[in-house]
C-alpha cells in the first residue's frame, strides 16, 4: 500500500510518500522521499496574525507541485494537515479554500490535541521497553506537543503555544512555559524511571552533532553540552560549521531550550530520537484506517 502525507508546518512544509508492507501481519513501514521546503509561515502568523499574500502565492504554488507528485505517485490515499502557524492565522480558511480550488488539496487544520495523538500514532514505545514509561515531545515552529504514556496507553497529552519561531521572535510569555512546567511536573508526580522520546528536525541534528548511534538514547548532560556548544556560534557561523540550512540554523538553539526544560522539568535523564514525525504518524493513522476496513 502507497500513502502521501503534507504536513504545512510553522518552519516548513513537508511531503511524504510511504510504502507498507503487511504480508506477515506486521507492517514494515518504508520511506520512500520525503521532501522538505522551508517556507516559513510562522514567521507571518505569529507576529501579524495572518498569512502574507507572498506567502500565501508560495504556498499554493508549493501545493500545486505536490498535487502533480501525488498523481504520479498514485497512492491509495493521502492526507494534508496545517498546524500551528495556520491556526494561528485569521485568513487561513481563505487559503484553505484557495487550495482547494487550485490544487485539488483538502487542507486541515487540525488543533494541537489532534497534533499530539497523530504524532503519538507512530507508537516508538513499541521499539523500547514496552513495559516502560516515557514523556514523548515534539517541538515545533509554533507548538510543542507532549504526551505521556506507560507501557502501550497514552494517559495525558498537551499542546503548548510554545514552538522555536515563537521563541526565537520573543513571542513566548513566561505564563506558557510556566504552564508547561506545571502540566508536566503535575503529570509526572509519583513516576520513576521516565525516558524522553524526542521528535523533530532539531533534535535530529542535536543528536547527530552528539555523536550518539541511532537507537541509542541521548542523555541530558550530553544533549545541554551539544547546546550550550551551538549557542557560542552565530547563525551564520553554525550553518559553515555543523552544516545547518538557514532555517534549521536560526532555531536549533531556540528547540535545545524547550527539549532540557521539559527533561529537567520531568526529572528525566535520557533522550530517544527516532526519526519520525507528524508526517510519518499520518501515514500509521491512514494504514489504521484501511487495514480495518479491509478486515
Amino acid at each position: 500500500m502507497k500513502f502521501a502525507a503534507i504536513d504545512v508546518g510553522s518552519n516548513a512544509i513537508r511531503l511524504l510518500f510511504s510504502r507498507v508492507e503487511d504480508q506477515t501481519g506486521q507492517p514494515f513501514f518504508e520511506k520512500v522521499s520525503l521532501l522538505r521546503i522551508p517556507l516559513r509561515l510562522g514567521d507571518d502568523a505569529f507576529i501579524n496574525k495572518k498569512i502574507s499574500e507572498e506567502k500565501a502565492d508560495k504556498l499554493v504554488e508549493l501545493m500545486q507541485a505536490f498535487r502533480h507528485l501525488i498523481n504520479v505517485y498514485q497512492p491509495i490515499e493521502y492526507m494534508a494537515y496545517a498546524t500551528s502557524a495556520m491556526r494561528e492565522a485569521k485568513n487561513h480558511k481563505k487559503i484553505v479554500n484557495r487550495i482547494k480550488k487550485e490544487c485539488d488539496i483538502d487542507l486541515q487544520v487540525i488543533e494541537g490535541k489532534k497534533e499530539a495523538k497523530v504524532i503519538y500514532s507512530n507508537h516508538i514505545e513499541k521499539m523500547l521497553d514496552r513495559n516502560g514509561s516515557y514523556l514523548y515531545i515534539d517541538v515545533g515552529g509554533g507548538s510543542t506537543e507532549i504526551t505521556f504514556f506507560k507501557g502501550k496507553h497514552a494517559i495525558r497529552s498537551r499542546s503548548f503555544n510554545i514552538g522555536t519561531i515563537r521563541i526565537k521572535e520573543g513571542l513566548v510569555p513566561k505564563r506558557n512555559w510556566k504552564k508547561m512546567k506545571k502540566w508536566i511536573k503535575d503529570t509526572l508526580e509519583g513516576e520513576e524511571n521516565v525516558c524522553a522520546i524526542g521528535t523533530g528536525g532539531n533534535i535530529n541534528k542535536l543528536f547527530k552533532h552528539a555523536g550518539k548511534k541511532e537507537g541509542k538514547p541521548l542523555k541530558y548532560k550530553k544533549l545541554k553540552t551539544t547546546a550550550n556548544y551551538m549557542g557560542k556560534f552565530t547563525v551564520e557561523e553554525r550553518i559553515i560549521k555543523f552544516n545547518m540550512k538557514p532555517d534549521r540554523a536560526d532555531v536549533i538553539v531556540p528547540a535545545s531550550k524547550v527539549y532540557l526544560s521539559a527533561m529537567k522539568w520531568g526529572n528525566i535523564n535520557k533522550i530517544y530520537v527516532p526519526k519520525i514525525g507528524l508526517v510519518d504518524g499520518m501515514v500509521h493513522v491512514m494504514y489504521k484506517k484501511h487495514k480495518e476496513n479491509f478486515v
